[in-house]
């Protein structure tokens, strides 16, 4: 097996109060994000191929709402995340920024039963930006009813640079966390450039199962896609109460100067992995708490020759 050089980023810092003020030549990137219902199937195919056991859609479909990333001023949904495989919706988008970067996330509320904010972990920010909702402290940003809208204003730092959790810290938190209203700040170095291919991977457990971005079991899981020769990153982050340990088979990374093909994940923690690929063929990769995998936290990485 060959080795490949990466870059590892991760771990979570506590977000800032007040943000820094970012060099004149910072960009400002805008971001759209709706809360949004929809009906979501953890298993659409209703099967765990690997045990040979099906489900019935009472086991496997929710109604739930998710993070929906739009085009200006929420006049049509776009893909979440680039290279998501064969899903979308959950995670929320991947929002791409650079260390120095304003960052705008424009919020709506669709959900017309419950309130919903956005919390950002690795950046600064101002209270009206932190989005936890506190009865008493907090304001407007963390308590967003239907039908209103909230800008949050971010900075992304030079301490910002890696992989970062968002997700809902209103009054219904607990349960828009549980139904997949969560996503991650992708922030590069200053001058950085971007990944060929960037997968988002979030652990978390969904309902009964152990998912991946929301789904349970191969081929229902996210379907990777990647080439000989592409800068592949992976951004992998934990959600729920349960500690993950991602692997990838076939390869290897570099995590503070120790070669890896495992690391751990726990709750609201993130990180990156960078490599330059060369192994073509099938791959799985997945949760390698075993028990994890078995409910379903699996899934199938491809790469195509050059």
């Amino acid at each position: 097996m060959r080795r490949r050089l990466a870059l590892v980023a991760g771990g979570l810092l506590g977000a800032v109060a007040l943000a820094t003020a970012p060099a004149a030549s910072a960009a400002t990137r805008e971001f759209w994000v709706a809360a949004t219902p929809v009906t979501w199937n953890a298993i659409p195919n209703q099967r765990d191929a690997i045990e040979n056991t099906t489900y019935d859609p009472s086991q496997t479909v929710f109604p739930t709402t998710v993070y929906r990333r739009y085009s200006p001023h929420w006049r049509r949904p776009l893909v979440n995340t680039p290279f998501s495989g064969n899903q979308n919706l959950i995670p929320g988008p991947l929002l791409r920024a650079e260390v120095g970067d304003r960052i705008e996330v424009h919020f709506k509320n669709l959900d017309p039963m419950q309130p919903h904010s956005m919390h950002f972990h690795g950046v600064s920010y101002k209270p009206s930006s932190d989005g936890a909702y506190l009865p008493g402290f907090s304001g407007r940003d963390a308590d967003v009813k239907f039908g209103q809208v909230w800008t949050y204003r971010l900075t992304a730092g030079p301490d910002s640079s890696g992989v970062w959790p968002y997700h809902d810290h209103s009054p219904s938190m607990d349960m828009s966390i549980a139904g997949g209203m969560y996503g991650m700040l992708s922030i590069r170095d200053k001058g950085q450039p971007a990944p060929d291919r960037e997968f988002a991977v979030v652990f978390a457990p969904y309902g009964q199962f152990q998912s991946i971005d929301g789904r349970a079991f191969v081929g229902n899981t996210p379907v990777f896609h990647a080439r000989v020769g592409d800068e592949v990153q992976w951004d992998v982050m934990g959600m729920g109460s349960e500690h993950h340990t991602f692997h990838v088979h076939g390869h290897r990374w570099r995590d503070r100067g120790i070669n890896k093909d495992t690391q751990t994940v726990g709750p609201a923690e993130s990180f990156r992995i960078r490599w330059k690929e060369d192994a073509p063929g099938t791959w799985l990769y997945h949760c390698h708490v075993e028990a994890h995998m078995m409910a379903g936290m699996i899934g199938i990485y491809r790469v195509a020759p050059r």
